[in-house]
């Protein structure tokens, strides 16, 4: 039986991180993942695949309703479905390669195949050539992440009942989608379809989009993605789906009680994602899981077993790919003996429309929640000089700030590279810095950063000078 000082189970971005951090620090190092590549959901059907099929379709986009006013004319403008495809398939194979060459780089032993655990101290390998490895190790982490939620009442059979997944692999353009869920993958995906001239439909049990995020951003997503001609049905509970061979039908009901249906070429069930530990055996362990399917873990992310520790999906919170990784980084340097920190507030939240969706800190509605009184910087992207020339003018930054020290609460970004943007505002709150102090810093003209100056300024008592 091969010993390592780490098993790291699951290789997305908290498991190749945690795998790549432990080598460095010079602890002998194996990496277990089942499927053929490295990367987990996020390099390979994820957050990757959907960012580059973004990006094509955005452009696409652009050249049908925005190149006219710059002055170019497109003749004979088409969407080649196959090619779209090809390249995210090519983005995705240069990530899962580059992934490959850091494990070799940093010694770190990748074993493909399904791990179990025989005991608080050993896992067994079932390898994808069919083989039985058993592997012991002075520390573990479980780093498996998660597969798409469903509903009650809706399977997700993946052909006409899909999940993102199969969305990022289908073979031909659908004319009409229905989506249900109006959360970051929900909206994504509506971008996605729409742009390639779809009929889209989002229907949320909620009463607005981007429920979680800042209220004035999911409202200001709202009018964007209805003035692109995505169908939005809010308050709507979804109780059943049925595939019906070369469609598939949707039933929901509205608050009243009222009952409605659709039919689209796909169903799209985009609820979230919960967390995935089958297959684990960690009933052969005293790892614990709360009533969510998620590993219970405390403030350094130990499980009952003090040697096995648990991040990024699998233990809920924020499921995010970054949030894992600090996770990642956090768990392997406290192992070395460092004091790291993880600050959960401070975890930015990204949607990849367009215009972009950013947030950090702390919304509106917590800080009125709470009772914490508050300021607001409000800025518009159409008063901005780079925003203009760009035509990018949709959106605005809303910085939340505290009245009596000037710290910042929350920042808040519906704009153009909102997604780049919002570091700022991370920089901001993980140092505490005040809006009056961010505001006095030079930001170099013109850029859309300068819409962030504006609203830091406004967060701070004085008044905007620029436009």
């Amino acid at each position: 039986m091969e010993q390592y000082d780490l098993v790291v189970i699951g290789s997305g971005p908290g498991g190749y991180v945690a795998a790549i951090r432990s080598a460095q620090l010079g602890y002998k190092t194996a990496l277990v993942e089942k499927y053929d590549t490295l990367g987990g959901t996020c390099t390979n059907v994820g957050c990757i695949p959907t960012k580059a099929i973004l990006d094509s379709t955005h452009h696409y986009h652009e050249a049908q309703h925005h190149f006219a006013a710059h002055g170019i004319q497109v003749a004979g403008l088409s969407m080649d479905f196959g090619r779209l495809y090809a390249r995210k398939d090519k983005v995705v194979l240069q990530n899962t390669q580059g992934l490959n060459f850091l494990m070799k780089k940093n010694k770190v032993a990748v074993i493909h195949g399904t791990a179990s655990f025989v005991n608080n101290s050993t896992v067994e390998i079932a390898t994808s050539a069919g083989e039985r490895l058993s592997l012991g190790a002075k520390k573990f982490i479980i780093a498996t992440g998660s597969k798409p939620a469903a509903v009650p009442g809706v399977t997700i059979d993946k052909k006409r009942i899909i999940s993102s997944t199969e969305a990022l692999s289908l073979q031909e353009k659908p004319d009409k989608i229905v989506i249900i869920g109006g959360g970051v993958i929900g909206v994504e995906m509506a971008s996605i379809f729409n742009r390639l001239g779809c009929e889209v439909t989002i229907i949320e049990y909620a009463d607005r989009l981007l429920a979680n995020m800042d209220h004035e951003l999911g409202d200001a997503l709202k009018k964007i993605l209805l003035h692109d001609g995505i169908k939005i049905l809010l308050e709507q509970a979804v109780y059943k789906t049925e595939n019906v061979g070369t469609a598939a039908n949707v039933f929901f009901r509205d608050r009243a009680g009222n009952e409605q249906q659709l039919q689209a070429d796909y169903i799209l069930v985009a609820v979230g994602r919960k967390a995935f530990t089958t297959g684990l055996g960690l009933e052969n362990t005293a790892v614990q899981l709360d009533a969510r399917g998620m590993i219970v873990t405390n403030e350094q992310l130990q499980t009952a077993v003090p040697h096995i520790y648990a991040i990024g999906d699998v233990i809920g919170g924020a499921m995010l790919a970054h949030k894992a990784e600090e996770e990642a980084i956090f768990v392997v340097e406290h192992m070395d003996g460092q004091k790291p920190k993880v600050h959960y507030d401070r975890i930015p939240s990204v949607v990849y429309t367009w215009p972009e969706v950013a947030s950090v800190g702390a919304t509106e509605e917590e800080l009125k929640a709470k009772g914490i009184a508050y300021t607001i910087g409000k800025f518009p992207f159409s008063a901005n000089a780079r925003a203009r020339a760009g035509m990018d003018t949709q959106g605005f930054v809303k910085v939340l700030a505290d009245p009596k020290y000037g710290e910042l609460l929350g920042v808040h970004i519906i704009g153009a590279r909102a997604a780049d943007l919002i570091a700022q505002g991370v920089l901001g709150l993980e140092y505490e810095i005040t809006a009056d102090s961010m505001s006095r810093v030079s930001y170099a003209h013109p850029t859309y950063s300068e819409v962030l100056k504006e609203a830091h300024t406004i967060a701070s008592g004085r008044p905007s000078v620029n436009i």
